[in-house]
């Protein structure tokens, strides 16, 4: 009853009604009876604990799932003509982080389905270019898709599932939506969608109406906006059977019959671009809902939002060839790298790509490396510093991991989460202040260990890592780039240490001039005085080296324990240090 009395109430607030209000109930039968099928109805099940944006609704909703910590999720999949692009790229990898979310921190098994589109005019067209079969070059690109997808780190679904190898699932899905009076076949061999005959029905995400005017068309529809379910053969081109002749599939009716013939009516989450809201998705819940004849099929619609090139307002896409590819892209940045862009905005809101904001992305990763390697040494006794406040730290990690989980429980808020991240980094740092003496007090290894493996498990859980490989500034030649700078700094701590005259210098330099030579504390200060002075060009030379590296975003960092070689970071230094 509770659940009905608040549906009632969103219906009002939608028909712009307020709650209590004399004459409400009445109106807000009107504004259901209007438009019925427009108000989406709080399906039945588990609460999953997480409010997701719902395109069908408009708002956000509480997720509750059919089945307690599973989710059916049907994801369109690409048209396998040509590369995949960044635009198809941020559109994966930011709902693969969602699907991480669910599993990781929310303890939900995902059933995931991606259609893949193997069949279509700008595959055939492609493939007559390319003087091969279209079967062929679809498999071509397809394996390419995946390829893409396993390089950015990408889950693969549960099943891939082709167009082609449910053909007469699809003849079967039409037949049965004809026989519902909501299709029609034409003399030329086409079937088309009857839009019209859907009424208010029609227009789950958007604001379109079947009443509207039709544009003129010169087709064999009834009305303008009805759709293809079936398209008649063209001369040479791949066909299939069917009891409307020789043709092959709408675009739309492939999504409904494979997600239908995995999840039948009982659908929990569809994803896809904004770009496929309308018409794509919009028609796909007019021919499940005519085919299951059920009152809602689809519970949650998430839309991400485009990826646009810097200074347009147009998406990327290969019809306005302003895209870079996958494997472009990879040549350049590596995968973690676009998984923390991506991190940084919301899954639905439009972002910006440029060579700023990429290095921006990277920097983050780098002041996370940055902070890892300095916890790392602290550990390790490499980096002595003065006492630390554990209280604080402690604190700052419990209320982080609060803070993370109430983010993602907040529609996905991923930029929330690693903001809330950089600022335990951020107090973490601070503490963190190298000192020239060891003063014997002991070291805080327990709460740094606790951070350590809190921040490398929250970006493990989203499919990131940090290895050097990830996190350098050049991709392929990163490996190499970090040995020679291993070496370098060894090289240099070396040459300092001798400069400096430390004792394991000084008492060398001693045996190699004097092997007899022994003298008194005071004796051995004047000789360490002396010999400094006379190195002193070294120590100079050591210092100009590290000014010089860090104009190349590489710091080293002085480490006062013995004879442990400084610490490098090839890298820029975060704000925070």
């Amino acid at each position: 009853m509770t659940m009905l009395r608040g549906a009632a109430a969103a219906v009002a607030r939608r028909c712009g009604l307020r709650a209590g209000s004399g004459g409400g109930k009445v109106a807000a039968r009107r504004c259901c009876s209007a438009a019925r099928r427009r108000e989406w109805v709080p399906p039945v099940g588990r609460d999953s604990g997480i409010m997701a944006y719902n395109s069908r609704s408009r708002t956000k909703e509480p997720l509750v799932l059919a089945k307690d910590r599973v989710a059916t999720w049907y994801s369109c999949g690409p048209t396998v003509y040509d590369h995949a692009h960044l635009g198809h790229a941020c559109s994966y990898v930011r709902f693969d982080i969602i699907r991480r979310i669910m599993t990781k921190f929310f303890g939900i098994e995902v059933i995931m389905v991606m259609g893949i589109t193997d069949i279509d005019d700008k595959i055939i067209k492609r493939a007559n270019e390319m003087n091969m079969s279209p079967v062929a070059l679809a498999r071509i690109y397809e394996e390419d898709f995946k390829q893409d997808m396993a390089a950015l780190k990408v889950l693969p679904p549960t099943a891939y599932m082709r167009v082609t190898e449910n053909i007469p699932q699809i003849i079967s899905f039409i037949e049965t939506v004809i026989a519902n009076g909501q299709a029609y076949a034409t003399s030329q061999g086409n079937v088309y969608f009857d839009v019209k005959s859907w009424g208010k029905r029609y227009g789950v995400l958007t604001t379109i109406s079947p009443d509207t005017p039709d544009e003129a068309v010169n087709t064999d529809k009834r009305h303008g906006k009805d759709f293809a379910l079936w398209k008649a053969a063209k001369p040479q081109e791949l066909s299939w059977t069917s009891p409307w002749g020789k043709g092959r599939p709408g675009w739309h009716i492939e999504c409904s019959t494979i997600s239908s013939a995995v999840f039948g009516k009982q659908l929990d989450i569809h994803t896809g671009g904004i770009d496929l809201a309308f018409p794509h998705h919009e028609n796909e819940i007019a021919q499940c809902e005519v085919y299951h004849q059920c009152e809602q099929w689809g519970n949650y619609f998430l839309h991400s939002g485009h990826l646009h090139v810097k200074g347009s307002q147009e998406k990327m896409s290969k019809s306005l060839k302003n895209y870079v590819t996958v494997k472009d892209f990879l040549k350049k940045f590596s995968s973690d790298q676009f998984r923390m862009y991506c991190l940084r905005s919301r899954y639905s809101s439009a972002v910006e790509f440029s060579d700023e904001s990429m290095d921006d992305a990277k920097n983050l990763l780098q002041a996370i490396s940055s902070f890892i390697k300095d916890a790392n040494a602290y550990i390790k006794g490499q980096l002595i510093c003065d006492p630390v406040r554990e209280d604080i730290l402690w604190e700052r990690l419990a209320s982080t991991k609060v803070t993370v989980k109430a983010s993602f429980a907040d529609d996905f808020d991923t930029s929330r989460a690693v903001a809330a991240i950089m600022d335990l980094i951020h107090h973490g740092n601070r503490q963190l202040k190298a000192v020239t003496k060891d003063t014997g007090s002991p070291r805080s290894s327990v709460v740094y260990g606790s951070i350590i493996s809190y921040i490398e498990g929250f970006f493990n859980a989203l499919g990131m890592s940090f290895e050097e490989r990830q996190v350098a500034v050049k991709g392929d030649s990163s490996a190499v780039l970090s040995n020679v700078i291993d070496e370098l700094v060894q090289f240099r701590t070396k040459v300092r240490h001798y400069a400096l005259a430390l004792p394991e210098a000084a008492e060398t330099a001693l045996v190699e001039g004097d092997a007899g030579a022994k003298g008194s504390k005071r004796e051995e200060k004047e000789k360490r005085q002396q010999l400094m002075g006379e190195r002193r060009p070294l120590l100079e030379a050591c210092d100009s080296l590290r000014e010089n590296l860090a104009a190349f975003g590489i710091h080293i960092k002085k480490v006062c324990c013995g004879g442990c070689p400084d610490l490098a970071f090839a890298y820029p230094r975060s704000p925070a240090n």
